[in-house]
C-alpha cells in the first residue's frame, strides 16, 4: 500500500468550486515555502476534478510538504496528500488530457513558476533600482515591534485565503485583514510581538507571483 517517496506529490479532496488559475496560484503560494517547484498540474476535467499534482525539484521538499500539510484546511476542505505512484504519472496525465494549446500555455507558466521558485529559494528578493535587498521598503521605514504586521507590494490577485495559508503555519497567528479598494496592502495579526516577528523574518520577500516580492514591516502602534 505504501508508495515509494518521489519528487511528485498527489493531492485530492480539493474544493472543486475553486477556479483552475486561482487553484494553481494558491497551491504555489502554499507549497513553495518547502522548496523549488518544477510544475503544478491542476485540471478541471471530470476525471481530475478535486485533484492536483505538485512536482518539487528536491525529494526532501516533497517529503516535508507531504508531512506538514497533510489534512491542511485548504478552501475549507482537508487536503489528502500522498506521493504520486511514479514521477512520470504527472507527465502521462498531462499528455493524455492536454491539447496542444494547453501544453504551450503550461510550458510558459512552468518557466515563469520555476523562475519565481528559484528566486524564492535564495530568500533574497530582487532589489529595486536604488534600494538594497535588505530594505523592506524605502517609503515605509520599519516601526517598533508590534503584534500586527503590515504587508505591501502584494499582487492584484492576492486574497484573504492565500495570505492565511502563508501565515497560519506560524504560532500565534490570529487573522488577516485586507484593505477594501487597495489590493496591494494587508494587515496580519498575531498574539504577540515576538510571534509576529518570527513570521515577518521568515516571509520577508516571499514571492506570491514571479514579479511581486512581499514587503513586511511592523504596523504603526
Amino acid at each position: 500500500m505504501d508508495i515509494r517517496p518521489n519528487h511528485t506529490i498527489y493531492i485530492n479532496n480539493i474544493n472543486d468550486k475553486v477556479k483552475k488559475e486561482e487553484l494553481r496560484r494558491a497551491l504555489y503560494a502554499l507549497f513553495s515555502q518547502f522548496g523549488q517547484i518544477v510544475d503544478i498540474v491542476a485540471m478541471k476535467t471530470v476525471k481530475m476534478r478535486g485533484q492536483a499534482f505538485v512536482v518539487f525539484k528536491e525529494l526532501t521538499a516533497a517529503t516535508n510538504a507531504l508531512r506538514q500539510l497533510q489534512g491542511f484546511p485548504f478552501y475549507n476542505k482537508p487536503m489528502r496528500i500522498q506521493y504520486a505512484k511514479t514521477d512520470s504519472e504527472v507527465i502521462s496525465k498531462m499528455k493524455g488530457t492536454f491539447g496542444d494549446k494547453e501544453k504551450k500555455k503550461e510550458k510558459k507558466k512552468k518557466a515563469q513558476e520555476a523562475a519565481a521558485a528559484a528566486a524564492n529559494a535564495t530568500k533574497k528578493p530582487a532589489a529595486a533600482p536604488g534600494t538594497t535587498a535588505q530594505t523592506p521598503a524605502v517609503q515605509v521605514p520599519d516601526n517598533p515591534p508590534n503584534h500586527i504586521l503590515f504587508l505591501n507590494n502584494l499582487p492584484e490577485e492576492t486574497n484573504e485565503m492565500m495570505l492565511s495559508m502563508l501565515f497560519n503555519q506560524f504560532p500565534g497567528f490570529k487573522e488577516v485583514r485586507l484593505v477594501p479598494g487597495k489590493h496591494d496592502i494587508a494587515f496580519v495579526e498575531f498574539e504577540s510581538d515576538t510571534q509576529g516577528g518570527v513570521a515577518k523574518d521568515a516571509l520577508q520577500g516571499f514571492r506570491i507571483t514571479a514579479t511581486c516580492a512581499m514587503k513586511i514591516t511592523y504596523a504603526k502602534k
